[in-house]
């Protein structure tokens, strides 16, 4: 290859021609030096050979670059070669540092700014996250234990004196930053709230447990939470001991129960109330009831099972009866006008189709019956009933089935429950006749002890509340 001298002059004069891509001019002082003029530009490079392969790089633009400082990077190069180092390669590692650093600077912002943030942040990516695994009273669970509080008094939710709403249990704690929730403080929070309401402090424990161990391990919060604030032994000290609840319609009661179930204005309420003791159905899974799932024909439910994923059971007459009634309701349309502040209003019937839900609701975001707990409380009230939750009706119904003399693993298959037995698991296939047959002498029993009596059963069932009882 041709050497010359490089000169500033022969530099400016050098120029790629028009029928090639790049040409070299190759200097005579710094040999491995050359400049390679290409269309509209000239730039200074290194050429030397390493394990007898050639390597190329460029050291800068001839117009940045000085002749003598491109001359003594070229001469630097040289010798790294010549000791074996290719110079790309500590281009590649001092790249990657300066990436690293980057990277490591970016994270250390990111981590300030999380521990500066209030921990509701968070908050709101785990639920948002875990959103689509969750069942609705679970989400209900999470955002009512965060509520804010303040806004003003709403029907079912716990007030201050001034007629606000109180703040979730959980929401003095998520107030703080990540950082500042560790065991003492948790240990603080749950002994004074395990004080005021044992069972809603242990079920908030849960949820931060859950959040926290969440924290632990999504990347943009495992630096910042403290996966040991929940497990420390004095925070498990301070956490409310679990008692088995034992609420349940004893026989005696059934009669003023039905009384007052039955005179709520609410159909659905009415109906949702009767039809949960009568089929022993967990609580969400009977409100999340679908027409699709009701099938009067063959008299069955379809019912989501959080176990076996659904099950089928028998749809007795009276709980059929109060469903037909519902389906009536929900497939009538509403009346053409109504009256609002005064004005008549013509409704939009075009548009309007029937619910999808047995146990529909329009204000529920869900579409579906959400709290019935505060009608049911009212009714038994006025029985004289204390202390009766929701799910201590499908407790009353497994305990009720036991004056019908029915087999323990048929109401148990009514219910869903698991199979806990081995001849249960293996060897007990019941056809869904012969749940009819047991499921349908309980509601019998029932419905006669709360003075309700069943009048043609074998065809169309209808029933009627017999003055004084039987």
């Amino acid at each position: 290859m041709q050497r010359e001298r490089l000169t500033l002059e022969r530099i400016r004069r050098f120029t790629c021609p028009a029928d090639v891509k790049q040409v070299f001019l190759w200097d005579s002082v710094a040999p491995r030096l050359a400049v390679r003029a290409t269309a509209g530009a000239k730039s200074f490079i290194f050429e030397g050979k390493l394990n007898r392969k050639t390597i190329r790089r460029t050291i800068g633009d001839a117009n940045v670059w000085t002749l003598d400082q491109a001359r003594a990077e070229a001469n630097r190069l040289q010798v790294l070669v010549e000791s074996g180092t290719d110079p790309r390669d500590l281009d590649r590692q001092r790249e990657e540092a300066e990436q690293a650093a980057k990277f490591a600077a970016v994270a250390a912002a990111l981590e300030a700014e999380h521990r500066a943030k209030p921990a509701i942040e968070a908050w709101a990516d785990y639920i948002e996250a875990r959103r689509a695994k969750w069942s609705a009273s679970h989400l209900r669970d999470h955002e009512r234990l965060s509520q804010p509080g303040g806004d003003p008094i709403t029907r079912g939710k716990k007030t201050t004196e001034d007629g606000t709403t109180q703040p979730g249990l959980l929401r003095p704690l998520l107030m703080r930053t990540l950082a500042e929730i560790d065991a003492p403080m948790v240990q603080t929070w749950l002994r004074e709230q395990a004080s005021k309401r044992p069972t809603q402090a242990a079920l908030a424990f849960r949820l931060l447990r859950a959040f926290l161990n969440w924290c632990s391990e999504d990347e943009r919060y495992r630096t910042v939470a403290s996966p040991q604030a929940h497990a420390t032994k004095k925070v498990r000290e301070e956490l409310p001991k679990r008692a088995a609840k034992d609420d349940c319609l004893q026989r005696e009661q059934l009669r003023p129960w039905f009384e007052k179930v039955r005179a709520i204005k609410s159909p659905i309420i009415a109906a949702y109330l009767q039809a949960a003791l009568l089929t022993g159905a967990r609580r969400e899974e009977l409100a999340a009831l679908r027409w699709d799932d009701v099938d009067f024909q063959w008299n069955t439910l379809r019912i989501r099972d959080k176990v076996e994923g659904e099950r089928v059971i028998p749809l007795t007459p009276y709980v059929a009866q109060l469903l037909r009634d519902l389906k009536r309701r929900n497939d009538t349309p509403p009346a053409e006008w109504r009256i609002l502040h005064g004005k008549k209003i013509r409704r939009d019937l075009e548009s309007w189709e029937p619910a999808p839900w047995v146990f529909a609701s329009k204000t529920a975001a869900a579409g579906y019956l959400q709290e019935p707990r505060i009608q049911h409380q009212a009714a038994c009230r006025e029985a004289g009933i204390d202390g009766l939750t929701i799910h201590g009706l499908r407790r009353s119904f497994g305990t009720l089935a036991e004056w019908v003399e029915c087999p323990a693993g048929v109401s148990a298959q009514i219910m869903g429950h698991k199979p806990s037995a081995t001849a249960e698991k293996h060897y007990r296939r019941r056809p869904l006749d012969l749940l009819r047959k047991w499921h349908t002498a309980i509601e019998v029993w029932i419905l006669e002890e709360g003075g309700v009596e069943v009048v043609g059963l074998e065809e169309a069932p209808a029933l009627q509340v017999v003055a004084g009882g039987k």
